[in-house]
């Protein structure tokens, strides 16, 4: 699910003077904006000494120095177990965040790579996929500390009754909506629809999740990177944080895996399932229960249509036809998607 607080895009030229003068990296020849993802501002950066990613770190909900100094620790250490990931440099002073203007920034590597959705991938890179975020969340188990007692207990699962009061006032909107459009037939289709599933399924509210541990939180085909077969590296650990681990593999098997169609690959999904849990060392189980709590959350979640109707944000909205279908698949097909996750 992600947040609602993120501002819009807007034009902007980092402080790429006083950014480097703290790195020894030259003096800067170009700086182009990377366009993929929809929450960060990333540059590709060439200097007289080589070439970087400069993030600007902008998400007001992770843009604290500590927690980004974390991240930094959390992708060193993973590093040193071999995990494939792109540290950043460290300035002169040994640190690893600049803070210029009052923004937070952070110089990386570049590294050449491309971004690979599941359908790209063979069922020998699937299982190659979930055993590395198998080997991130037993990573981090390793270098992080244990979750204090206020990560402990996992959120509560969706009220319905919450969110049928969403979906009545989203109708609103897309009914006030002018001119109207063709994302807005879609978007009362779907609302409409996902109500009628919301009553018949209000009984299967799941309870809290399941043991929690230190994950990536944003583990989806634009933060990885492949050169050739291989990943190159994990990126935007943004999100670093406690949550229930099982299902964060649910989650990024469900963008990894999802076709056009809004069905997903549920061969490709059980070769990743099935590494993943080698690496993580999780239980059918374990991996059931998330199946069935991520199955809620979609259930429950919105977040597209908010941007749309609420912010007037469009960045989604490619994604929300096949997201939305899926849902719906994903409700009739349920024992076959838990059993491609557990079998």
């Amino acid at each position: 699910m992600s947040p609602l607080r993120v501002p819009p895009p807007v034009s902007y030229a980092p402080p790429l003077g006083a950014l480097l003068r703290r790195y020894s990296a030259g003096s800067a020849v170009t700086c182009e904006p990377v366009d993929e993802g929809l929450l960060n501002r990333g540059y590709r950066l060439r200097t007289t000494r080589g070439r970087y990613f400069l993030k600007h770190h902008f998400d007001p909900e992770t843009a604290d120095p500590a927690a980004i100094v974390r991240q930094h620790r959390a992708t060193r250490r993973l590093a040193e177990l071999g995990v494939p990931v792109a540290p950043p440099l460290p300035a002169r002073d040994g640190r690893t965040v600049a803070v210029v203007g009052g923004h937070a920034y952070a110089l990386h590597p570049w590294i050449d790579g491309r971004h690979r959705h599941g359908g790209q991938l063979t069922p020998g890179q699937c299982a190659r996929l979930g055993a590395l975020l198998g080997a991130v969340h037993a990573g981090l188990e390793r270098v992080m500390p244990a979750p204090v007692r206020t990560h402990s207990a996992p959120a509560e699962s969706a009220d319905p009754a919450d969110t049928l009061t969403l979906i009545d006032a989203l109708l609103g909107r897309v009914r006030r909506h002018r001119p109207a459009d063709s994302f807005d037939a879609l978007a009362r289709r779907r609302l409409l629809e996902r109500r009628t599933l919301l009553e018949r399924h209000a009984g299967r509210r799941p309870p809290r999740g399941g043991a929690v541990g230190w994950v990536h939180g944003d583990f989806h085909p634009f933060n990885v990177l492949y050169r050739g077969s291989a990943p190159a590296a994990i990126v935007d650990w943004d999100r670093l944080g406690v949550q229930p681990r099982a299902e964060e593999a649910v989650r990024a098997a469900a963008i990894f895996f999802v076709r056009p169609s809004g069905t997903l690959d549920l061969p490709r999904v059980r070769s990743y399932a099935r590494a993943y849990r080698r690496g993580a060392g999780a239980t059918p189980a374990q991996l059931a229960a998330a199946v069935h709590r991520v199955w809620w959350e979609r259930l429950n979640d919105f977040w597209m249509l908010r941007w749309h109707y609420e912010r007037d944000d469009t960045r989604a909205d490619s994604q929300f036809p096949a997201t939305a279908a899926l849902v719906v698949w994903w409700s009739r097909e349920y024992d076959a998607v838990r059993a491609a996750f557990t079998g």
